[in-house]
């Protein structure tokens, strides 16, 4: 398993136009979806083991809920790990809150009638497995989930 760091775009790579990478706190989603895409991109970019667009954009819609939770339910985003596996991508998201989500072990049912929201862990559920939430005695908690990476024959 290839791991990479959590809070920081650790890559020292250039950036497009040659600005160097710096490492950046991960505070948003679309923070922590670049981050992944990169990991993805260096991971899972050649033969043998070249994921599919579907299931990098899968993999981007269940970093961009769990971001996105964290920021708005979680106290705030504290950072991401990303381990590349054979399987997939295993993400880990931390934040600020211990409070689990009501809906993490659902069954994956969307709701009824759409309110403005609701919908984010139903996706998790359906792309994601092996989801596992744990506490931090001193605060916060971390929500990890393994997404399965379709690979081009």
């Amino acid at each position: 398993m290839d791991r990479i760091d959590t809070t920081a775009f650790a890559s020292p790579e250039r950036m497009p136009g040659g600005t160097s990478m710096m490492a950046v706190p991960i505070t948003t989603a679309a923070m922590a979806r670049a981050h992944v895409r990169a990991v993805v991109l260096e991971q899972w970019s050649s033969p043998p083991r070249r994921a599919t667009e579907t299931a990098v954009i899968d993999l981007l819609l269940v970093v961009s809920e769990l971001a996105a939770n964290a920021v708005r339910h979680g106290g705030g985003l504290v950072g991401v790990d990303v381990t590349s596996t054979p399987e997939g991508v295993r993400l880990a998201v931390h934040d600020n809150s211990d409070v689990v989500p009501a809906a993490a072990f659902g069954s994956g049912g969307l709701p009824p009638v759409h309110l403005g929201n609701g919908y984010g862990w139903p996706l998790i559920i359906r792309l994601a497995r092996d989801i596992a939430i744990e506490r931090h005695p001193g605060g916060g908690k971390t929500i990890s989930v393994l997404v399965p990476l379709q690979t081009v024959p």
